[in-house]
């Protein structure tokens, strides 16, 4: 079988040598260092010629991050590597998926253009903002998902009366497969802005009187949407509210705001590390999962087979 090579890009270490650790193989020599004049230099200090190389990288900001990746990913296919995986737990800017108004982007597009460019083969990341952005690729892309990980958590909370709830409109597809699975209602929140980053209000559509709520989205960034809505959940007789939240991007004062919250607990993955400690924030480890779909990957063996379906 053909030989797989683990690398680590530098913002993702921390995940990348715990999906080496469950994947059995220690991670790849590689060297990153820097001009005076800040330009990257990246370099793969032994041999990738016909092997499955996996660069495992978050692209979280800044953008350096991105062009990382990017560098590894030609200097392996300069280098003969016989397929190129990116594997990208965190997919920055996915939100900038549509052109929303005139004369704007569509990031999402230029970033998996980019990908392909510098030698992608394969993409796998972790819950896109879009499920769409797949189409944006023509590689085969992986889209793992979070119910594999969130799932056995909730279960092991033993809660009598759970429902769960969307955080907005936008997220009732990903809540209700929580529902559905557990055979649980499902709580919409609609929620309004006057501006980017800021809920305006927020009005909560069914029963939750007496029940321990819990909120599904794919990231949290300045945490006023979850916080808005565990006020809202409260306000309607919910007796205790969580949120679950794959990206931990957590900008501005979102530290300061969950803390201070009526959330009874923040569950998030290591897409992203944390830039401080929470008490109220717990973090469950993507790396076993990663390991198993990299391993399937490998061997032709499905993806899909790793989710509830």
């Amino acid at each position: 079988m053909v030989e797989v090579k683990l690398f680590s890009c530098a913002a993702s270490e921390y995940l990348s040598e715990k999906i080496s650790d469950y994947y059995g193989q220690p991670l790849g020599s590689r060297t990153i260092s820097r001009f005076s004049d800040g330009e990257i230099q990246t370099v793969i200090n032994e041999s990738v010629r016909g092997a499955y190389v996996f660069f495992i990288q978050s692209t979280f900001p800044p953008s350096d991050n991105l062009f990382e990746l990017l560098l590894f990913m030609d200097a392996a296919k300069r280098a003969s590597a016989g397929y190129i995986t990116a594997v990208i737990p965190y997919f920055g800017y996915a939100r900038q998926d549509r052109k929303d108004k005139p004369r704007v982007p569509i990031s999402a597009k230029m970033i998996a253009n980019i990908l392909q460019a510098s030698g992608a083969d394969r993409v796998m990341t972790m819950d896109l903002h879009a499920e769409q952005i797949q189409g944006f690729f023509d590689i085969p892309v992986d889209h793992l998902k979070s119910e594999a990980i969130f799932m056995p958590y909730i279960q092991s909370l033993d809660l009598a009366d759970v429902k769960f709830a969307s955080p907005d409109v936008g997220g009732v597809k990903r809540a209700r497969v929580y529902a559905k699975y557990f055979k649980k209602d499902l709580v919409i929140c609609d929620k309004y802005r006057e501006k980017a980053n800021e809920v305006a209000g927020m009005t909560v559509i069914g029963e939750v009187e007496g029940a321990d709520v819990i909120l599904v989205d794919d990231l949290v960034d300045t945490a006023g949407t979850l916080c808005k809505a565990a006020d809202a959940l409260l306000a309607k007789g919910a007796k205790s509210v969580r949120a679950l939240c794959t990206h931990p991007v957590l900008s501005g004062k979102a530290y300061e705001t969950i803390e201070n919250s009526n959330l009874l607990e923040l569950i998030v993955t290591d897409t992203i590390p944390l830039k401080q400690k929470s008490s109220k924030i717990r973090v469950l480890s993507t790396a076993k999962l990663f390991a198993r779909a990299i391993r399937n990957t490998h061997e032709h063996r499905s993806i899909s087979a790793l989710f509830v379906e």
